[in-house]
């Protein structure tokens, strides 16, 4: 079984990603168990922020690497938070807690009906087989919601009390770990990489 690292030191990510990549005979480890330290992620898009962290990731290692950038962008803010989802409270700067990433978000919607709070997650992935690979390969995931006006009871996890599915009728944090997997944005991300990476005859 081939060994990847993943470019993350989220344990939440490490959760959702592994089920996802086991199945294709690949053995993932979380950056973290092998060294410390996080690249910046100052790129212009989730794929360059997600290419940079691969990278970083594999270049430390001297493994294949996969990592994933990740938001929730709101129509009525044009796109907002963005990039910035884990920073949002702090406009960047710093990293705030969850909580009070929220509530800036409800504050900033705080005028907006349910018929304008559509929103969408959307999730980077990007495989590199080495930290200077010139074909990295690249998934994009979305997953389609509105924002309530206020959190639901849930797992707390980033905005996913807020994070509505209308289909379901439920937010995110209220579906089980196995369903939240199966539908998120970036299993579908992860999905799309591995097809590519077995297309590639990377591994067999």
């Amino acid at each position: 079984m081939n060994t990847v690292v993943l470019a993350t030191g989220n344990p939440n990510k490490v959760a959702e990603m592994i089920p996802v990549i086991a199945p294709y005979g690949l053995a993932a480890v979380p950056q973290s168990e092998l060294f410390h330290g996080e690249v910046e992620e100052d790129g212009l898009s989730f794929i360059e922020n997600a290419l940079k962290k691969a990278r970083f990731a594999s270049a430390q290692t001297g493994l294949p690497a996969l990592a994933d950038d990740s938001g929730l962008e709101v129509a009525a803010l044009q796109g907002k938070p963005g990039l910035i989802s884990a920073r949002y409270a702090s406009q960047g700067r710093h990293k705030p807690s969850d909580v009070e990433n929220v509530q800036q978000l409800l504050h900033d919607m705080r005028h907006l009906p349910y018929s304008q709070r559509q929103a969408r997650y959307v999730s980077a992935v990007v495989y590199v087989q080495h930290a200077k690979d010139a074909r990295p390969l690249i998934g994009v995931g979305h997953w389609y919601g509105e924002v309530l006006m206020a959190p639901r009871s849930g797992c707390g996890i980033g905005y996913d009390d807020i994070m509505w599915i209308p289909k379901l009728v439920r937010t995110v944090s209220e579906l089980s770990l196995a369903d939240k997997i199966r539908l998120s944005h970036r299993t579908h991300a992860i999905h799309s990489v591995m097809a590519q990476l077995k297309a590639n005859a990377f591994y067999d």
